[in-house]
């Protein structure tokens, strides 16, 4: 399986998620992205999963998904569906 983005870092100050995705650093303030990190101890937010693909980051001990191109404004082209006759 293809990797849709490398997360190499995930941290927090605050209400600032600081991400390394694809070798860029990013910036999210995640008080407008999630009430439920916003809301969650420092130790909820550092305890969290990359999906295997890097689509997504899951934090299971507060519930909450959220696909890393919604969080850096990143829209992959769909991938060409072909149909054999």
């Amino acid at each position: 399986m293809d990797k849709v983005h490398d997360i190499q870092q995930i941290s927090f100050s605050g209400t600032i998620m600081h991400l390394r995705v694809d070798g860029k650093p990013c910036q999210i303030d995640i008080a407008g992205e999630s009430e439920r990190l916003r809301n969650a101890t420092q130790k909820q937010r550092e305890h969290f999963e990359i999906s295997p693909a890097g689509y997504g980051i899951h934090w299971p001990e507060v519930d909450e998904d959220l696909s890393i191109d919604g969080l850096i404004g990143v829209k992959h082209a769909p991938p060409l569906v072909t149909s054999e006759v």
